[in-house]
């Protein structure tokens, strides 16, 4: 889970989650600050030494944005556009670290799971979207945590040791 596609897909579905619980109105104001974010972000260079930096606050947003679900009412519309730049801050700073553009473009529709998951809000209540919230903070929680952790034998490939 270290390069690629996944950490800002994570953050882009825990993003949609999150919008499932506002507005339709705020569905298109927090799309254009995420597409405005990544578009000002992406090609901004990174340096090399952040990636460690980058990947733990993805995390960090990962666990913050899906845990905005499990409010009463939901993010507020000033809170959503702020998880919406937020994502793009931080996806752009993982794939400009260990990833190329096209992973970003391959992550980005993991953001509509608003669409599916405010129908079921709105017909079968939150349960399900807070449930689905829970393991992506329980999945970004354990990426973070093994990020931390000192490597140890069987963690290296064999033509390393």
């Amino acid at each position: 889970m270290r390069g690629g596609v996944w950490p800002p897909a994570l953050l882009f579905t825990a993003l949609g989650l999150a919008l499932a619980f506002v507005s339709r109105r705020t569905w298109g104001l927090s799309l254009v600050a995420l597409l405005a974010s990544l578009g000002a972000l992406t090609f901004l260079p990174v340096p090399e030494i952040w990636l460690e930096g980058a990947f733990l606050g993805c995390w960090i947003s990962v666990i913050a944005t899906a845990a905005n679900v499990h409010f009463v009412r939901g993010p507020s519309q000033w809170a959503a556009l702020g998880l919406s730049l937020n994502a793009g801050l931080w996806a752009s700073a993982v794939i400009s670290l260990s990833g190329s553009r096209i992973d970003l473009l391959k992550a980005l529709p993991c953001v509509l799971i608003f669409f599916p998951a405010s129908w079921v809000v709105g017909r079968y209540g939150s349960i399900p979207v807070k449930v689905v919230s829970s393991w992506i903070i329980a999945v970004a929680i354990l990426a973070a945590t093994l990020q931390l952790l000192p490597v140890t034998p069987g963690y290296l490939p064999d033509h390393l040791e």
